[in-house]
């Protein structure tokens, strides 16, 4: 019934599109046309108790602040009760979805004794345990493929660490592959043609290079178990309705270029791949808490990006996924630069084209991230665009106004991208849009992470970022919950736990109601609100619930949690192209930090 509410609302749209024009914030007109391959899964799992107790203790799975933000990422944690922990407090300020980061596959130098070595040319003590038979791995593996033909060699050596404990999914040949336990540690070794054809029939009879994968994998718990982390993930998944994106290897990069894919190596990052899925299929297709996968390799978006051998790791990775995951998307995470002062700043339109390319790989989910923690992008309105810079981003931008800074505001770059998506919709490929908001700034005293010098923002400054995504994205998440959430006297979640209901509005249109002229807002909060309009020289003061209406279901295109009120108002009191300011009150005082900005053009 709810994509039915969707097609009538398509008419409504395009019956009044031809009487109302709305600047900055008309919003694309709904798809007429929805076809995916893989579908991104829009179904959570239901917390399974109220509460719950383990070892780790007793933790409410209940919501008590839901926040517009229902997404983060997380680092990965040696201690399964630091997962805990960050689960319940994720879910506790309205998360529905955790996104892991991950580790890279990497090329290495063996030395004369088979010592797999660093990148600096000194043995690497991750691996020098993974030792048979009194060799070391490496030497283990080409004894093996010599016996069954002399003319076989190791040609290139990789390695992959993580904390999980992979299933006999990642196996392909059991006479050559195998697990290797050693001390505390399980290591996976791998081996595959250079070829990239991942022989099935096993047949090491013939005389051919391969590539030796060593995996570093989980370590034993005090109970002397390998734990699989991603398995500890999706139960806690289970028990609090999050769902879990897990990290996809990263490509290695390119000597000279570390933003971009080295494509010597993705033959064997698509081996890699492979196994790691396969293994997911067994363990884990029907998990409702296993949401998609995460790709953690970044790019710019900009104008040169389809010629970036990033996209065919994209690419790959998604054909992959498919086969083994069927349902199940590729979540990406490219960032902007909207700066005018460097030769790689990009426009909105650029932007746009870029999120095509990035679509047209096959991946379920793109989610831009804002850029403002970084301080590539900035949060401003056009009628903005002579005022100095937000302090914190002068360490990035200098002095100086948003217009001489920014090519545009993350609103504009946003919309530019859902107009695209909304054009691939109706090519039927399906993409989701989704705003990554930084919730940090680009400097702090002392720095929220342990390297690097960002530092924490506060919660007003998170709900303006709220605002200027609008209503052109699907979902709102944040990088991230480790550290940046969590930092600083007050945290950025205990501001979000103290201020969680105040009002956001995220976009204002004109909208007539039968003969009346009235003004249609969306966002967070709007219940028991009242809808303030004000211009130059006028003001007016809305109460929702006394002359407008609520709906507080969201359409399956906007994020959860978004809400529709409408009030009657006669925009024709408003002097032609006047901007107007537009924001929520709510009874208890609370009323919307950022308030949006709109202009009627005749």
């Amino acid at each position: 019934m709810r994509w039915l509410f969707v097609l009538v609302g398509v008419a409504i749209l395009a019956a009044v599109a031809a009487v109302v024009i709305v600047l900055p914030s008309d919003r694309p007109s709904k798809p007429v046309a929805r076809q995916t391959s893989p579908t991104p899964t829009s179904t959570f799992p239901t917390p399974q108790v109220s509460e719950f107790t383990d070892p780790c203790g007793t933790f409410d799975t209940g919501e008590s602040a839901p926040y517009a933000v229902t997404g983060y990422w997380v680092t990965p944690a040696s201690n399964p009760c630091t997962w805990r922990k960050q689960l319940q407090e994720i879910h506790n300020v309205g998360g529905d979805t955790v996104i892991r980061i991950g580790y890279g596959l990497q090329y290495r130098p063996v030395d004369d004794d088979g010592v797999i070595l660093t990148k600096k040319g000194e043995r690497d003590s991750l691996y020098k345990d993974c030792q048979e038979d009194g060799l070391t791995c490496h030497d283990a593996a080409e004894r093996d493929l010599k016996k069954a033909n002399p003319g076989n060699r190791v040609a290139r050596t990789y390695v992959y660490r993580t904390d999980e404990a992979f299933g006999d999914g990642l196996f392909r040949c059991a006479a050559m592959e195998h697990r290797v336990v050693s001390g505390r540690r399980v290591y996976y070794r791998l081996l595959a043609p250079t070829d990239l054809s991942d022989d099935p029939t096993c047949d090491f009879t013939k005389p051919r290079p391969y590539d030796l994968i060593v995996v570093a994998g989980a370590v034993k718990n005090a109970q002397g178990e390998f734990k699989d982390s991603l398995s500890e993930l999706l139960d806690l998944g289970d028990q609090f309705g999050i769902q879990i994106f897990p990290a996809l290897p990263l490509a290695p990069r390119q000597p000279d270029n570390q933003t971009r894919a080295n494509p010597k190596h993705l033959d064997t990052l698509t081996t890699l791949t492979r196994r790691i899925l396969q293994d997911y299929g067994v363990r884990f297709a029907g998990r409702a808490s296993l949401g998609g996968v995460y790709q953690p390799f970044e790019v710019q978006m900009g104008a040169t990006l389809a010629n970036n051998p990033t996209l065919q790791v994209y690419a790959g990775q998604h054909d992959i996924v498919e086969q083994e995951l069927p349902g199940k998307p590729i979540l990406i995470s490219p960032y902007l630069d909207a700066r005018k002062r460097v030769g790689f700043g990009q426009t909105p339109k650029q932007v746009a084209a870029a999120f095509k390319a990035l679509a047209l790989t096959g991946v379920g989910i793109i989610a831009p991230q804002d850029s403002r923690g970084t301080g590539k992008v900035g949060l401003f309105w056009p009628d903005e665009r002579d005022d100095e810079v937000d302090e914190r981003l002068r360490p990035v931008v200098g002095e100086s106004t948003y217009g001489t800074a920014y090519h545009g505001s993350t609103r504009d770059y946003y919309r530019e991208m859902a107009l695209v998506r909304e054009e691939l919709l109706k090519g039927g490929r399906d993409v989701q849009l989704w705003a990554n908001v930084e919730a940090f700034e680009p400097s702090g005293d002392p720095p929220c992470a342990a390297q690097g010098t960002r530092g924490k923002t506060d919660k007003k400054r998170l709900d303006q970022a709220i605002t200027m995504a609008g209503r052109y994205v699907q979902k709102i998440v944040s990088y991230m919950w480790s550290d940046f959430m969590t930092c600083g006297s007050p945290s950025l979640e205990s501001e979000v736990m103290k201020d969680w209901a105040r009002p956001i509005a995220v976009d204002a249109i004109r909208r007539g109601r039968d003969v009346q002229d009235g003004v249609e807002v969306r966002g967070y909060n709007l219940k028991g609100g009242t809808v303030t309009v004000e211009w130059e020289s006028g003001a007016r003061d809305l109460d929702v619930a006394a002359v407008g209406w609520l709906d507080e279901d969201p359409l399956e295109e906007l994020p959860e949690g978004m809400q529709t009120a409408w009030v009657p108002f006669d925009w024709a009191q408003v002097p032609p192209d006047a901007w107007v300011k537009v924001g929520v009150r709510l009874p208890s005082g609370q009323e919307t930090t950022e308030r949006l900005h709109v202009r009627i053009t005749s």
